[in-house]
């Protein structure tokens, strides 16, 4: 059994809207709801009624319409209010606090910061709106931003959907390719932009970039280029129908803002996979199965309540920058950060945290690994007072890195794992405020989501048994499908095909005892030696403890008629895999996993591939080990990395 970590007090957990909502539930359906357990169940069992639950005890702005669902026995297929009519941006500024209050601030490693209130928030999304339209974009038109995570991101999304334009957005340090292979297929009428950025302490100017993509995007008519390094407006005279954003901005002068009312299914964002098997996909997201989706996980699961001040480490190429967007809805603060978390020193997020008053920190498993590693103690350092939860996702949350976070960070408080993905814009498992922490362990499914783990041969696992993290029943961030998909054909063989009428996420996974889960990572990346599913996650758990080990990757090699577990590993400086560090690893991994987990191979190598949201890449690594041409370089942050792993003379044996 799991050990207990942290159990919410009787009256933290009384105060939570999970506890209220429940009560809501209970009274309005005339039904007992005990606990979170019940209330879980009946969520799934009555998605309609659970879903109109939703709405109203979060106040959604808009038309319900009639109907609530529609043909809710179909995956793909069912429809969730299909007579409503709702306007995203609408509802994140429904409920500010007073105009002079913050709405958004921001921090950045260069030490810029900024703060707009919610007065101003709102003046800006008005003459952003106004110099949209004014641009030819109208309802369905895309608008993309390649934007550092600053708060003109968030004002330029909230005025493209408030007209009924579709948003979407990557990061700046994308490369020519990469930015080409996303926005050129959705052709977007306006691209937002910036001169460059700061990373690492480093000055980062995207003009030579931006000068290849432009010519290449021509449906852009119109490039607004905003001011990070100084040099926009400069940038904007050599770039074609570019200007800055103050130039774009000029001709209008602030108003309330105005909203067009669409119906439910209406596109709100485009995301995009990877990309690390081929040209992305564009993932076409409903804009109101994002917002009841969006609200149900900050107002029930996170307890985000009005006046919170929300931060999550993002880019704008990450569905997490999405999902901290929405903490308007719920009259919350976004506290923005843009840069390394690291510069000058691990210490930033933390002083931030402590700065602006941090009620949800949220950040990545690699994150916390990291600080850990750097032998910073947070909570000798910091108050960390306001703190009620930190939030992890991005890969598996390894046990000791639960430990860490109780020991070294704060005792009281909510730490929740969460899994979810692009796929979704939100989270298939994640944390529960009223319900205890068990180490190593997601606490359960969210609400409205009927998530099991299946068989390979399709039917449901018992308890501790790994297989695959399944959604049995439809659910509102289901896509609308993919761009340029007609026929929905690419769409149902990503999620469909596995288990006809069944979402399968693509995670390795098992259910606890506690009625918890835990992610062994995904499950195209799981290891077959000796023709027994591995999970990659259960073997970084144990040697990313290592202190020489910084960072570690997986892969299976088909090798004389089976498959053989290559490890391979990042070494801190000055760390050498000799032959003592290479058997106390595969001590560490015998003990703590099983002695399937332990590599046939362990090399040592000066860094791993990951993806843009800090991902790293097993699939791409295993593809150049095998000889295989890895069809998509441009998805990765560091593609020079994949060089490392071709023709090692380590594995021809």
């Amino acid at each position: 059994m799991a050990e207990l970590l942290w159990s919410p007090s009787p009256e933290r957990a009384a105060a939570t809207a999970m506890t209220a909502f429940r009560g809501f539930c209970a009274e309005r359906f005339g039904i007992p709801l005990s606990d979170g357990v019940a209330l879980h169940a009946w969520s799934i069992a009555e998605p309609a009624a659970f879903w109109e639950a939703v709405w109203d005890f979060c106040g959604v702005v808009g038309d319900k319409g009639e109907r609530r669902l529609v043909d809710g026995d179909r995956m793909p297929g069912a429809r969730f209010f299909p007579d409503a009519t709702l306007n995203f941006a609408e509802n994140l500024l429904a409920r500010p606090g007073a105009p002079e209050d913050d709405a958004v601030v921001f921090r950045a490693e260069d030490k810029a910061t900024g703060r707009l209130s919610w007065g101003d928030l709102a003046a800006l999304v008005s003459r952003l709106q106004q110099a949209l339209v004014a641009a030819g974009v109208g309802v369905g038109d895309r608008v993309a931003g390649l934007l550092p995570n600053v708060p003109e991101a968030v004002a330029a999304m909230l005025a493209a959907s408030s007209i009924g334009a579709v948003w979407s957005s990557a990061s700046p340090d994308f490369g020519p390719r990469g930015v080409l292979d996303r926005f050129g297929q959705i052709e977007p009428k306006v691209l937002f932009t910036v001169d460059g950025y700061w990373y690492a302490g480093k000055r980062c100017p995207i003009g030579d970039k931006l000068g290849e993509i432009v010519p290449q995007l021509p449906s852009a008519r119109t490039v607004v280029v905003l001011d990070i390094l100084g040099e926009a407006e400069t940038l904007a005279t050599g770039l074609p129908r570019a200007t800055t954003l103050p130039a774009f901005l000029a001709p209008f002068e602030a108003r309330r803002p105005k909203f067009e009312r669409l119906p439910f299914d209406h596109p709100l964002y485009i995301l995009y996979s990877s990309g690390t098997t081929g040209v992305p996909k564009c993932i076409v997201h409903r804009a109101g199965g994002v917002l009841l989706q969006h609200l149900k996980e900050h107002a029930l699961h996170a307890d985000t309540r009005p006046g919170d001040r929300v931060f999550y480490f993002t880019t704008l190429g990450w569905m997490m920058w999405n999902w901290l967007v929405s903490a308007l809805s719920r009259g919350a603060t976004l506290l923005l950060y843009d840069g390394s978390p690291f510069h000058p020193g691990p210490e930033v997020l933390f002083d931030y945290a402590d700065a602006e008053g941090t009620t949800l920190f949220g950040t990545s498993a690699k994150y916390i690994d990291a600080v850990k590693k750097s032998g910073l103690v947070p909570r000798e350092r910091f108050r960390l007072g306001t703190v009620r939860a930190l939030a992890s996702t991005g890969s598996p949350l390894a046990p000791e890195s639960f430990d860490f976070v109780y020991r070294d960070i704060k005792t009281d408080l909510h730490l929740a794992s969460i899994s979810g993905g692009t796929d979704i814009v939100s989270s298939f498992v994640l944390g529960d405020p009223t319900r205890p922490v068990f180490k190593g362990e997601i606490q359960g499914p969210g609400l409205g989501m009927a998530v099991e783990v299946w068989t390979d041969d399709g039917r449901r696992a018992p308890v501790g048994e790994k297989g695959e993290l399944v959604c049995v029943k439809p659910f509102p961030t289901m896509p609308l499908g993919f761009w340029n998909d007609p026929d929905g054909a690419k769409y149902r063989a990503a999620y469909f095909e596995r288990f006809p009428g069944v979402w399968c996420h693509g995670d390795f996974a098992e259910t606890t005892a506690h009625g918890g889960l835990v992610i062994h990572g995904r499950s195209d990346a799981t290891l077959n030696p000796g023709g027994v599913r591995i999970g990659t996650a259960e073997i970084y758990a144990e040697v990313e403890q290592i202190p020489e080990v910084v960072e570690a990757l997986a892969i299976g090699q088909d090798f004389a008629g089976d498959v053989r577990v290559i490890l391979f590993v990042r070494l801190a400086p000055g760390a050498t895999l000799d032959a003592a560090l290479d058997r106390r690893i595969r001590e560490r991994i015998r003990a703590g996993a099983s002695p399937r987990h332990v590599p046939a191979k362990i090399v040592a190598v000066a860094d791993i591939p990951r993806t843009k949201s800090g991902k790293i890449t097993e699939l791409a690594v295993r593809d150049v080990v095998a000889g295989r041409t890895v069809k998509n370089r441009e998805a990765l942050a560091n593609p020079e990395a994949l060089e490392l792993f071709r023709d090692l003379p380590e594995l021809a044996t």
